[in-house]
């Protein structure tokens, strides 16, 4: 029997946008087969049932966006003759797939149901002990400056349910997104951390960062069957979706500059100055000075972003993640019609 324990993150990503819907009809199919079975820990129900109101919100809006741009392409550029026609047939689609929500509880309901079927596996004193162990000895999910005791227990629920097997032929399977907290630091991010290696040895116990990639590897027929039903080739994302992706990179990039200007103040290689000593200071000593309203300012918004974004989506990273966010922004903002490498925050 093949036990997968899914983490919240793939559970909310699946659930935010209809096009993972294959990839949840396919799981839905495979968990039908009494060789395969989820491990669902309690902590897990807790996290998707808190957070599933917000993906539906930002599902919403996103669906939105990309209607509201499409009737506007088809009011500018559309065939006159055709143009009520289609609006009008855009607006039922519009009414059912937001306004009635359609499009945005489906996912959520599917998963629900998968969730329910399988047994909730309660955080016992020895998951607990364990992951505590992992927080005293600052060993993954603990690597990072953050409160990660969610992620340790699910991650010490899979650990326990290796244990507590009785068959030597059960086989189990570990998928997560949270790359930053599960996976290999500043190398190959489909391994996971060294401080998690033992729990997988590539046969019996497996880690992934993808669940479609777990299910072409059980049967690369499965999902390209789900995947043809729905809509039959790669979708492009969409304007809305990218906007928000982008808006997420700036801020964690302007944080994170707003960070090293802080340490910089603290060891005095910058100054806080007032509005009158900024004036009288010539222009290259101006370099390493910031005033004290501008610096004001600057912690108002830094404790916004940390608010909004949560501080646990601004880092520390290490060298190859800082690049990757760095490229992303980039990336993102040349699709939008900025020049390459700009940066600017």
């Amino acid at each position: 029997m093949l036990r997968i324990l899914i983490d919240t993150c793939v559970w909310l990503d699946l659930a935010k946008d209809y096009r993972n819907q294959p990839v949840i009809a396919a799981l839905e199919y495979l968990l039908k087969d009494e060789d395969f079975g989820l491990i669902v820990p309690e902590v897990v129900l807790e996290e998707f049932a808190r957070n599933k109101d917000r993906v539906a919100a930002d599902a919403k809006r996103s669906l939105q966006s990309h209607f509201s741009l499409v009737r506007d392409a088809v009011r500018r550029f559309g065939d006159e003759k055709d143009v009520e026609a289609t609006i009008k047939a855009l607006n039922e689609v519009d009414h059912s797939a937001v306004y009635k929500g359609e499009a945005v509880t489906e996912s959520t309901d599917r998963i629900e149901q998968l969730l329910a079927a399988a047994r909730a596996v309660p955080a016992t004193e020895v998951i607990k002990v364990h992951a505590a162990d992992r927080a005293l000895n600052r060993a993954a999910p603990f690597h990072r400056q953050k409160n990660s005791i969610g992620d340790a227990i699910i991650i010490e629920t899979y650990a326990n349910e290796i244990r507590l097997s009785v068959s030597k032929d059960d086989e189990f399977a570990f998928i997560t997104h949270n790359k930053a907290d599960f996976s290999e630091e500043g190398g190959d991010h489909r391994k996971p951390h060294a401080d998690l290696v033992p729990l997988f040895d590539g046969v019996r116990s497996r880690y992934w960062t993808s669940l479609a990639d777990l299910l072409n590897d059980l049967d690369e027929d499965l999902l390209a069957n789900y995947d043809l039903e729905l809509y039959g080739a790669t979708q492009v994302r969409g304007f809305y979706e990218i906007l928000e992706a982008e808006s997420l990179l700036f801020r964690q990039v302007w944080y994170n500059r707003h960070q090293n200007l802080r340490i910089n103040i603290e060891r005095g290689r910058e100054k806080v100055v007032t509005d009158e000593e900024w004036r009288a200071a010539k222009p290259v000593q101006r370099r390493r000075m910031i005033t004290e309203g501008t610096w004001k300012v600057a912690q108002e918004a830094a404790r916004k972003t940390e608010a909004e974004v949560g501080i646990e989506n601004l880092g520390p990273w290490d060298n190859f993640e800082w690049g990757m966010i760095n490229g992303k922004l980039s990336a993102l903002r040349w699709v939008i019609g900025e020049e390459w490498d700009m940066l600017d925050t």
